[in-house]
């Protein structure tokens, strides 16, 4: 079993859900979904925002429709096209119809601070996937961003055990977790000491950071432009014809890093390390392409955030996980598990239609 034990477990009570044949079987569009309005009495109406619109998200949103169905509330998908500007725009309508509680994914959490704290004055609100730790926000859904970035190091180390130039790419670098990600990879391709998630130096961007074995070169960013992040993977190919590996720390990056090195005709000589579960990565794998992926387990972001609204808009804070971090456990794809893992995905995604 590639999953852990929570995750069967969580599988296992939606399935039963399912069975019961409760809640509606909607499903929303890949673009942002009109909230209904809160009304009292009815069924409690609650929304997850995510950070942009991609498809890693659609495996979260299987979550968000389990639990939906099994804990009995309606839940609203927004995915703002335009990130942070859409983000706003959505969270301040929400708030304007009257909404019961919201899950939220940060583009910005530095600056959106003031608009959480707003929202949270008003409804119950929580974080997914990245986190706002300095707002009102009453706990984080996800994974340890930090600790799955020294993760994706190892998997470089394996990929080019021998060391060698690495170039980072990333949609933006103002959300948290993309930030506590990078400098996962870097403090563990440069045998720096484990540093505590909420008390990270981050290196600053742009510069070339070396190490004994391993230089990283840059972070490349494209804000979810999947044009650009494909002209970013072909640039540092040009730039630097002694690239050994490139990381996709965004569930995009590695697909189009994969898809410039097959133009290229580098596959194989440049190796890949991604984060996430898209398709050509998991494929990737499984022919050799890619050497490993990190799964952040989505669907359990959407599943928790329903699950822990649910009680909370009822009033009960119980449900709050210690310090306020629910922690869904990374899983490593390598190739000896990649046809397992992605026929449990493929289950999963089956789960929340």
């Amino acid at each position: 079993m590639i999953f852990p034990y929570r995750f069967r477990a969580a599988l296992l009570l939606t399935f039963v859900a399912l069975q019961l044949g409760c809640g509606d079987k909607s499903t929303p569009s890949t673009a942002s979904t009109t909230p209904a309005t809160a009304t009292t009495g009815g069924k409690k109406k609650i929304a997850f925002i995510t950070n942009g619109v991609d498809p890693f998200w659609n495996t979260a949103v299987a979550g968000v429709r389990a639990a939906e169905k099994e804990f009995d509330i309606e839940c609203s998908v927004l995915m703002p096209p335009k990130g942070l500007i859409d983000q706003k725009r959505m969270l301040e309508s929400l708030l304007a119809r009257g909404i019961d509680g919201i899950a939220i994914s940060p583009v910005d959490a530095k600056n959106q601070v003031a608009l959480i704290d707003e929202a949270a004055g008003r409804c119950p609100v929580i974080t997914h996937d990245s986190d706002a730790p300095l707002s009102k926000r009453l706990c984080f859904v996800g994974m340890e961003n930090y600790k799955a970035g020294r993760a994706a190091g190892l998997l470089v180390k394996e990929a080019i055990p021998n060391g060698g130039k690495v170039m980072l790419f990333v949609g933006r670098l103002e959300q948290l977790n993309s930030q506590q990600r990078r400098q996962g990879v870097i403090d563990e391709l440069l045998d720096r000491p484990q540093q505590t998630s909420d008390k990270i130096n981050f290196d600053v961007a742009g510069k070339v950071l070396s190490g004994t074995k391993y230089t990283i070169l840059d972070t490349r960013t494209d804000n979810f432009d999947y044009a650009r992040a494909k002209a970013n993977a072909q640039d540092a190919m040009a730039s630097h014809a002694d690239l050994a590996c490139m990381v996709g720390l965004f569930a995009y990056n590695a697909p189009h890093c994969l898809e410039a090195a097959k133009e290229a005709g580098r596959l194989g000589k440049i190796k890949i390390v991604s984060f996430d579960e898209a398709a050509p990565v998991l494929q990737g794998i499984i022919d050799g392409h890619v050497h490993g992926t990190i799964s952040q387990q989505p669907y359990l972001y959407g599943y928790h955030s329903v699950r822990l609204l649910k009680s909370l808009v009822n009033g009960d804070k119980s449900v709050l996980p210690p310090n306020g971090f629910l922690e869904v456990p990374i899983v490593e794809v390598r190739q000896k598990n990649a046809q397992a893992f992605w026929a449990d995905l493929k289950k999963m995604q089956e789960i929340g239609k």
